[in-house]
């Protein structure tokens, strides 16, 4: 028997479809070729017959059915293990630790109701799901999918990402915070340890099965797209890649490639900046110009149309923004021609002024000894503080003529996100621009203040790429 991803239960009667198992091996194929494994049309033929010889009962040999007749080069093998239980299942349904209430006493049971009672009702709900220990619906996990993107992707390396986007809509950061303070609170009444300790364990059971529930879906959602792929079409490029999917080897590759591409971009906005000088015709300057000529316009004059921008920029650099971050400002450094002025602070948990960084040789250094001086932690971040600092120390940096940039994603630990102070700043800045890499479907989820700030900003332009950056900027110093 198979358990599909997301499955409660034993779905044998979908899985003896003769239908079924035969759409899947088909999908499966197309999903192997699209990841650059050669199957022929007889290989796959093969593997029919190998499926109707051996069943589908035993499902490690219809595994190894498959893979005998479809791989034929040992490199391939890694690919095929890594799709297979992605279109069949793992074999094993989401392991929850069972129902916390069927354990308790009367007088647990009222305690821990008791406690409850204080959180939040998005909050409880979500605490008391784990503790039921009731798995997630195919339902529910396709809205989840919805929310994060899931069907617009088709690459398997984007499994963990997403998973890890799929928990953090359903507040799992901050369930485990409540839950924490929730076994704080029961043993200030009175619930003894050993029924703590029995609580801890059912819960992180029932939170490690829903998170293999949310991996396995977004595995074989990803490896439904990938079949869907055209034959030869190749995946999404490292420049195209979401920051939070990156592995340390594509984050080296991808600080290499933005120095190439804000060159590209230096380049192209110095041009553009520059024909912007030979605006509309100046009649007056060309007449007063031409008087030596006794008024014949032998050399005109046009308005200098040239306006380079000033803008003051603020990062997030806490862990969830800390790379995209870094990659704004390695941007800013290399464009600092191409700009006006520049007022460039970072933040987590504070302000910091970072301008004089920028004025040594070495950008990658000048970064480097920012990151350094400001190192990430976990659930720390005060953008509503930083706020206070700005408008208490720098706010006489931001004038008509200067461009507003927050470069975060409005999560802010439940601190108090001085929508106040933003909308001062708002009001006396030119214009306001917020990037972002989260998409709109999660704004507001769990700690993000986003909808808040949204209605301050002239634009919002969302950066989940390294494409996406390098365009936003492009963007933003258009004139």
């Amino acid at each position: 028997m198979f358990y599909a991803a997301g499955a409660t239960r034993r779905v044998a009667p979908a899985v003896n479809n003769g239908e079924f198992v035969e759409s899947r091996i088909l999908q499966l194929i197309s999903a192997l070729r699209a990841s650059g494994v050669r199957i022929s049309l007889a290989e796959s033929a093969e593997s029919f017959s190998a499926v109707d010889l051996m069943g589908i009962q035993d499902r490690e040999q219809f595994r190894l059915s498959l893979r005998a007749t479809l791989i034929k080069d040992a490199r391939d093998i890694p690919t095929f293990d890594k799709l297979f239980p992605l279109f069949f299942g793992s074999g094993q349904p989401p392991m929850m630790g069972g129902n916390l209430s069927e354990n308790l006493t009367p007088e647990e049971a009222q305690m821990l109701a008791q406690a409850l009672r204080e959180y939040a009702e998005n909050l409880r709900n979500r605490m008391e799901r784990l503790m039921s220990g009731q798995p997630l619906s195919r339902e529910e996990l396709e809205q989840l999918g919805q929310m994060v993107g899931l069907n617009q992707l088709d690459d398997i390396r984007y499994q963990d990402w997403l998973r890890q986007r799929m928990e953090r809509a359903l507040a799992f950061p901050e369930v485990r915070e409540a839950l924490r303070e929730l076994m704080q609170q029961l043993a200030e009444m009175g619930m003894t340890p050993d029924r703590l300790q029995q609580m801890r364990e059912l819960i992180q059971q029932n939170m490690a099965g829903m998170q293999q529930q949310l991996n396995q879906f977004a595995g074989e959602r990803l490896a439904e797209n990938l079949s869907e792929r055209p034959p030869g079409e190749s995946a999404d490029s490292l420049l195209n890649r979401p920051f939070e999917a990156l592995t340390d080897a594509d984050k080296k590759a991808l600080q290499r490639e933005v120095q190439r591409l804000a060159a590209a971009l230096r380049t192209r906005i110095a041009l553009r900046q520059k024909r912007a000088k030979n605006g509309q015709l100046d009649a007056k300057a060309t007449i007063r110009a031409n008087l030596k000529h006794g008024g014949v316009p032998l050399e005109i004059r046009h308005r200098d149309r040239l306006r380079k921008p000033r803008i003051v920029v603020l990062c997030d650099i806490s862990t969830s923004m800390r790379f995209c971050s870094e990659l704004m400002l390695t941007f800013l450094y290399t464009l600092q021609g191409q700009v006006s002025k520049t007022h460039a602070f970072a933040f987590i948990d504070h302000l910091e002024y970072i301008s004089a960084d920028f004025s040594i040789a070495d950008g990658n250094q000048a970064i480097r000894g920012v990151l350094r001086r400001m190192p990430a932690g976990s659930y720390n971040t005060d953008l509503g503080y930083s706020l206070k600092n700005y408008t208490d120390s720098y706010f006489d940096t931001l004038n008509g003529q200067t461009t507003l940039l927050i470069v975060g994603d409005g999560r802010n630990n439940y601190n108090d996100p001085r929508i106040d102070l933003f909308q001062k700043m708002t009001r006396r800045a030119a214009r306001t621009v917020w990037m972002t890499p989260e998409p709109p479907s999660l704004w507001g989820t769990g700690d993000s203040d986003m909808p808040a700030y949204v209605p301050l900003c002239d634009n919002i332009l969302q950066v989940r790429t390294l494409a996406d950056l390098a365009a936003a900027v492009d963007r933003l110093l258009t004139v």
